[in-house]
């Protein structure tokens, strides 16, 4: 499951298209949304309810607890909300410790309504099933949902019916408000299971003599049903969180994953930021971004993502050429840092990858060294010394300082070279075991060469470099043969045996 979150009005449209309730919902398809570049004559022409009605504006930017920010202008005309967005649209605003610029805003039609006519219903996901939760009060000061809300657990494969809801949800509701709210929370449900949410909030819902009025929401759905639900959900965005931008160099990776069999993600986070990963495995990704946090550099990590699964050399390419091009936009201080690391791979070719790397490293070889930067690689698996080789032939070629190291250093060790916070050894200690498994790209009859263990940012004496254990001599091809032989002729007699034996 990949629960991402989408904005409000992608959301309510979901909701007002497929809802199934006896319930009457209003103001269904009533919003209208506002950009710095929105023509207001020609959104006045596809809404004219705009003049009629008095409305409420509001960012949608997946910002919470909007009312009490003061980000939600109420009971306005139209001439009142453009007065009101003159101070907020496209300017920079802190929400919390997030700073971003509020671009998107949604228009909808005010809802005059009674403090007791609010109430809160939530659904999401767990391990064991779906919880629906639901208190009799809502709105912005409905407090602490998970102790005061009903809640109760539909398992997987069972289905919510209006006896349940009534009977474990609404117990604090008027009779005359029961059949309308059991029937509209079953239809959420159903709405809720049918687009696969994972996160479906509305707070607060209004239930009044008029009907039932879905005012703010917030949703998330699972990404990975996109080819379930794509006649339903169609071209579905997904906003960053508020403080992060959305960048174009994002959208590229994001299309070169849905275009591959291999993963390839992501995230920038920090687009001045000093130090930058290239890692292979979502796992890694993990284990290196916490490391980079816990030895004090929050502040400066640039951004997240992850290569596996195989990913080809051109991918790779495509892939660190893209993150070469973002660190290199600006420089720093104090020069930048990119840690290509990874675990011992199961499949992947690291030979084949980091080549790809190589690539993208020579053609930005004069910026790299322009913004200082300089890289720690960490890497094990199929072929993985002669991936170290090349990245380490193109540090002394390009006189890029990169330091690089296989299977006998630590994973997360170079995080703390990196940061300064261990010395970079010239001559690591030598590997006790290869754990990896050779396999000859290069076409060449010769067995590739062992791990290298040395920074490739200083050249080694011949005098300093440690003689190679002499391998032990290999048992002649025969033993094997003749051994292979004897274990299936005993499998074959035993076979034989218990057959005679049944019969």
């Amino acid at each position: 499951m990949s629960a991402k979150a989408i904005s409000e009005q992608t959301g309510k449209e979901f909701l007002y298209k497929y809802i199934s309730t006896s319930a009457a919902i209003q103001n269904r398809f009533k919003y209208a949304s506002v950009t710095e570049s929105t023509d207001w004559d020609r959104l006045v022409h596809e809404h004219p309810w705009l003049l009629t009605e008095r409305l409420v504006v509001k960012p949608d930017q997946l910002i919470k607890r909007r009312g009490k920010l003061g980000l939600i202008g109420v009971n306005l005309d139209l001439q009142g909300v453009k007065e009101w967005l003159k101070p907020r649209l496209g300017k920079e605003t802190f929400v919390a410790k997030a700073k971003g610029i509020l671009r998107n805003f949604l228009v909808e039609p005010f809802v005059p309504h009674k403090q007791d006519e609010e109430v809160y219903v939530c659904i999401y996901a767990a391990r064991e099933g779906d919880y629906v939760l639901f208190h009799h009060e809502g709105g912005v000061d409905v407090g602490d949902v998970d102790a005061k809300a009903q809640k109760f657990l539909v398992k997987v494969d069972e289905k919510l019916c209006e006896d349940d809801v009534k009977t474990h949800l609404l117990g604090q509701v008027h009779n005359q408000k029961k059949d309308i709210l059991a029937s509209f929370i079953v239809g959420l449900f159903r709405l809720y299971e049918d687009l696969y949410f994972t996160y479906l909030e509305i707070n607060p819902l209004v239930i009044s003599q008029n009907g039932v009025f879905v005012l703010d929401m917030a949703a998330k759905i699972d990404a990975t049903a996109d080819y379930i639900c794509k006649v339903k959900w169609g071209d579905v965005e997904f906003p960053p969180p508020f403080g992060r931008e959305a960048y174009p160099e994002e959208a590229y990776i994001a299309d070169l994953d849905a275009k591959s069999g291999a993963s390839l993600k992501l995230t920038i986070l920090n687009p001045k930021g000093r130090i930058w990963t290239m890692v292979a495995g979502g796992g890694a990704s993990v284990v290196y971004s916490d490391t980079i946090c816990d030895l004090g550099g929050v502040d400066e990590l640039a951004n997240y993502g992850e290569y596996s699964g195989a990913p080809s050399e051109q991918q790779t390419y495509d892939y660190a050429k893209t993150i070469l091009s973002l660190m290199t936009k600006e420089k720093h201080p104090d020069g930048k840092i990119l840690i290509i690391g990874g675990s011992i791979a199961n499949f992947t070719n690291v030979a084949a990858t980091f080549k790809g790397i190589v690539r993208a490293i020579k053609d930005y070889q004069v910026p790299l060294k322009e913004h200082e930067v300089t890289i720690f690689v960490r890497r094990g698996g199929p072929n993985y010394q002669e991936g170290l080789r090349v990245m380490g032939e193109v540090g002394k070629t390009t006189g890029i300082p990169i330091h690089v190291f296989g299977t006998e250093t630590h994973m997360t060790a170079i995080v703390g070279m990196a940061l300064g916070h261990r010395p970079i050894p010239n001559q690591p200690p030598t590997a006790a075991h290869t754990a990896n498994f050779l396999l000859n790209a290069s076409g060449s009859t010769s067995t590739p060469a062992t791990s290298r263990t040395t920074s490739f940012s200083e050249s080694r004496n011949h005098e300093d470099s440690t003689p190679a254990k002499k391998s032990k001599p290999a048992a002649p091809p025969g033993i094997w043969i003749v051994t292979r032989e004897l274990v299936l002729s005993f499998f074959f007699y035993c076979y034989q045996f218990l057959f005679v034996k049944l019969l």
